[in-house]
């Protein structure tokens, strides 16, 4: 199962991916999580954000930070971990963008060519950045125009799509046959 979480800042996204995840687990009883973390700690602010979030994490979740090759890790870990966060696409597609638009297009396509793939669930968490005014700089219209194509290349390919409002999920899409939680 893919799941798709949308939501502006502070909007409850990774708390609800979280809760997803222990509800996965007292479903089956037992389960390997992977927590795919793509944050990188550029100020103090990123990095007291980045401390807050391992502080709060289970222990017993597998951590990784990765900043570029989410597709390699999802494909790496598939097997040995039966639910996987990945917390969050905004932050990867930034980093991506800051370093190379060739190297964009490749990881963003590696990644939704990955998807049919997976036999984890999956839960992406990424930030709804299209529904505000349109940004007047060239770069952050760049980066509002390439979240919004991620996002609807993976609606499509998800089974659920939740929409996250002042920590109330909605969902938006459900197709019958994922984990329900």
């Amino acid at each position: 199962m893919l799941e798709l979480v949308l939501g502006g800042a502070r909007s409850g996204k990774s708390a609800y991916a979280e809760q997803c995840a222990q509800a996965f687990i007292k479903q089956v009883s037992t389960a390997n999580v992977l927590y795919i973390a793509t944050a990188t700690a550029e100020d103090s602010e990123m990095a007291d954000r980045i401390e807050h979030h391992r502080a709060t994490r289970p222990h017993d979740w597998q951590t990784i930070e990765e900043p570029i090759k989410l597709a390699s890790i999802l494909k790496q870990h598939n097997a040995s971990s039966e639910y996987i966060i990945v917390d969050c696409l905004t932050l990867w597609l930034t980093n991506l963008l800051m370093r190379d638009k060739e190297l964009m297009h490749q990881e963003v396509d590696s990644l939704l060519a990955s998807l049919s793939e997976l036999t984890s669930s999956v839960i992406f968490v990424s930030n709804e950045v299209g529904m505000g005014i349109v940004p007047m700089g060239v770069e952050t219209r760049r980066f509002v125009d390439e979240a919004g194509r991620l996002h609807q290349a993976l609606a499509a390919r998800c089974q659920r799509v939740t929409q996250m409002i002042a920590g109330i999920p909605n969902r938006i899409k459900y197709q019958p046959g994922g984990f329900e939680s």
